[in-house]
């Protein structure tokens, strides 16, 4: 997300509908037309409320949504807000019956559903499913809005899917245990190795990975 270090940026974010509903939100990704949606939430008189000194579009983005949400329900603000977003984003928020979750037309990040005895979970990576113990159930896919109430699990599709994924996922920021789009990223950094000595082989006597992640590569 974009902004400054400081403690109003710190997530969730938190939103009071008018209709005294609290949203909470919370994003992974960059969006790209912070600009324009702070102008759109001055012009609707959109306040920061609790959080004057936030900066962040995740902060706008949660000011747009209680903001929407003032007379029809947060899944209907959702689709219409979530299309206006550009760039990478993959938002969790909640109500006190509702967890959503939504990911950008391009799926540049990742984003998973689970399944607990008792519930569901969704995370970025696959990883931290099996650190809670669920099931891996699905990816969430690219322009595609989540809901999970008392009833289960239900889908909309606020965006056709265009799928580019960042390949830094595999290269860097995943954990290597985890699954992305079917593909472990161990497995990948592993033949990432292979390709690169077999398409630039050096007779060298050390092989230093950098950074760490560069270890399944190296070995």
């Amino acid at each position: 997300t974009t902004g400054s270090t400081t403690w109003e940026n710190a997530q969730p974010i938190f939103r009071t509908t008018a209709a005294g509903t609290g949203i909470a939100l919370g994003h992974n990704g960059n969006l790209v037309n912070t600009a324009e949606l702070a102008q759109r939430a001055r012009d609707s008189g959109v306040t920061n409320g609790a959080a004057p000194a936030a900066t962040s579009d995740s902060d706008i983005v949660g000011a747009l949504l209680a903001h929407g949400a003032a007379d029809r329900t947060i899944e209907q603000a959702a689709m219409d807000l979530l299309p206006t977003l550009r760039g990478a984003f993959c938002l969790t928020f909640m109500d006190e019956n509702t967890l959503y979750a939504a990911r950008d037309p391009h799926g540049v990040r990742p984003l998973c559903l689970g399944r607990l005895h008792r519930g569901w979970v969704v995370a970025s990576e696959t990883a931290a499913l099996d650190i809670v113990g669920a099931a891996f159930v699905r990816d969430i896919e690219p322009g595609e809005l989540l809901a999970i109430d008392a009833d289960g699990v239900r889908s909309s599709r606020f965006a056709a899917p265009e799928p580019k994924g960042c390949v830094f996922e595999y290269v860097y920021l995943a954990r290597p245990d985890s699954v992305i789009s079917g593909r472990s990223v161990h497995g990948t950094r592993v033949e990432i190795g292979r390709r690169l000595a077999k398409e630039h082989p050096v007779d060298g006597d050390l092989v230093i990975p950098v950074p760490e992640s560069g270890t399944p590569a190296a070995v």
